[in-house]
């Protein structure tokens, strides 16, 4: 594992928790830094690091990143989901709305309007070391990454997403959740 690059991106999943919170903007990790902080370790190294963040608020998002030296870079359409990359790391910003029943839906791109699992932002928070954030539910977290190869043909099975779901099925076991 690259303990450097990991140390990295919790200081950066610390900053943007912090921006957020100074911007009043709720945000939710998802991914797998999110079945980290739910577990409360690093298990393995990351890619990037993925969130959920209201539609409504990507705009004074946005600005707080960039004043923290974030800079976007190019990705899906940006009413799906903004990108920015700091010290040669990856974050990104998944939008989320509500439809006209309360439930929470894909705010943009091809899916817009489409659901989410339902109560996937009820997961409450997770942490690693002195770091808090707010995390995806665990059974969503399941569910997203069992569910992504069938929503999105174009993205396969990974061997990451396999483990990660026997991990989050052990511990929500050992807390008679399962």
């Amino acid at each position: 594992m690259d303990e450097r690059r990991a140390e990295l991106q919790l200081r950066h999943i610390a900053e943007a928790v912090g921006t957020a919170r100074a911007l009043s903007v709720p945000l939710w990790l998802r991914g797998g830094w999110a079945v980290d902080f739910f577990l409360g370790g690093v298990t393995r190294d990351h890619g990037d690091i993925d969130w959920f963040a209201w539609a409504d608020d990507a705009g004074v998002l946005a600005e707080g990143l960039l004043r923290r030296g974030y800079r976007p870079v190019p990705g899906p359409p940006p009413e799906l989901q903004l990108d920015f990359a700091k010290d040669g790391l990856e974050s990104s910003f998944t939008l989320l709305a509500r439809d006209a029943a309360g439930r929470v839906v894909v705010a943009g791109g091809p899916w817009a309007g489409s659901p989410w699992p339902a109560g996937m932002l009820d997961g409450g928070s997770g942490r690693i070391g002195a770091t808090r954030c707010r995390v995806v539910s665990a059974r969503a977290q399941i569910e997203i990454k069992r569910m992504t190869p069938v929503w999105d043909p174009a993205r396969p099975r990974r061997s990451k997403d396999a483990v990660d779901i026997l991990r989050l099925e052990a511990a929500l076991r050992a807390v008679g959740g399962a």
